[in-house]
C-alpha cells in the first residue's frame, strides 16, 4: 500500500471562526507529536510574507514551527528537508503555475507518496493535491503549463462545494451543473464536492470524510449522491492509480 497521508480541507476559514480554526483539532490529530516543522507553500496569494506570517501564527499555537518556502533560496531542497508540507488556499492557477516554475511538482509527489511525509492542503493547496484543477472555481489569472497537478489521489475535488439555493433568482449554472459538465468530457475522473467545513482524510488506502457538513460525490454518467462525514472513500482510490503529470 502506499504510505501516503494527506488532509485534504475545504475551506481555510469557516464563518465567524479564525484562520483554520474549525479544523485545527483534525490538523494536531494528523500531524502527531513526530512532525515538529511544518514547510508552509503560500503561492497561491500575492503577499507570501503576510500570508505566511497568518499561518506561522497558527501552527505555532498548535505546537509546531512553520518554514514558508518563498524565504529559501532553494525551493527544491526546502521541500527534500520538510517534515510535512501544507499548502494554503488562494487562486489555484497561481498556485499550480508557481508550483510548475519552481521545480516543485515532482518533488512534492516524491515526499508525500513514496517517503510520506504529511500533506496538508486547504481549499487552492486541496484542488492541487488531485489528478488536476480542472474542477477549481477559482479565473485563470496566470497560466501554468498544464492543468495536471500533483496527482496525490487519482480523481478531483471541488472545495468550497455550494447546492443550488432555490430562494434565489439567479439564473447562472450551479455548481452541479458545471461538474456535470466536465463529466461530459471523455475519460473525467470522479469529482468530490467538499462544502465548508469538510475535509478528506487519507491514510495510505483509506479514505475517510470528516467534519460538519457532508459532500457531493460525482461519479461520470451517473446520478450525483450525498454523504455524511464518517463516509468511506477508499474506493475512489483503487480504482485508479494517480496520474504522472
Amino acid at each position: 500500500g502506499s504510505p501516503r497521508r494527506l488532509l485534504l480541507i475545504s475551506n481555510s476559514t469557516l464563518h465567524e471562526g479564525g484562520y483554520l480554526g474549525h479544523c485545527q483539532q483534525h490538523i494536531q490529530s494528523f500531524l502527531g507529536q513526530k512532525v515538529k516543522r511544518v514547510l508552509f507553500i503560500p503561492y497561491a496569494l500575492h503577499d507570501r510574507d503576510a500570508y505566511a506570517r497568518t499561518a506561522r501564527e497558527k501552527f505555532e499555537s498548535l505546537g509546531y514551527g512553520l518554514d514558508s518556502i518563498h524565504e529559501s533560496c532553494d525551493p527544491v531542497e526546502a521541500v527534500r528537508k520538510s517534515e510535512a508540507i501544507f499548502i494554503g488556499g488562494g487562486n489555484t492557477f497561481r498556485l499550480l503555475k508557481a508550483l510548475y516554475d519552481n521545480c516543485l511538482i515532482h518533488e512534492i509527489r516524491k515526499r508525500v507518496l513514496e517517503d510520506g511525509i504529511p500533506y496538508m492542503g486547504s481549499s487552492a493547496g486541496t484542488n492541487v493535491a488531485t489528478v488536476s484543477i480542472n474542477t477549481t472555481n477559482d479565473m485563470p489569472i496566470v497560466y501554468p503549463p498544464s492543468l495536471q497537478a500533483l496527482g496525490l489521489v487519482p480523481f478531483n475535488i471541488n472545495p468550497h462545494y455550494l447546492d443550488p439555493d432555490i430562494k434565489r433568482t439567479h439564473m447562472g449554472e450551479t455548481r452541479e451543473e458545471r461538474i456535470l459538465q466536465y463529466h461530459e468530457e471523455p475519460n473525467t475522473p470522479p469529482v468530490l464536492g467538499l462544502r465548508e467545513g469538510t475535509m478528506l482524510l487519507v491514510e495510505g488506502d483509506k479514505a475517510t470524510l470528516q467534519g460538519v457538513t457532508g459532500a457531493r460525490l460525482f461519479l461520470r454518467g451517473k446520478k450525483p449522491t450525498e454523504h455524511e462525514p464518517g463516509t468511506d472513500f477508499s474506493f475512489l482510490l483503487t480504482d485508479s492509480k494517480p496520474l504522472n503529470p
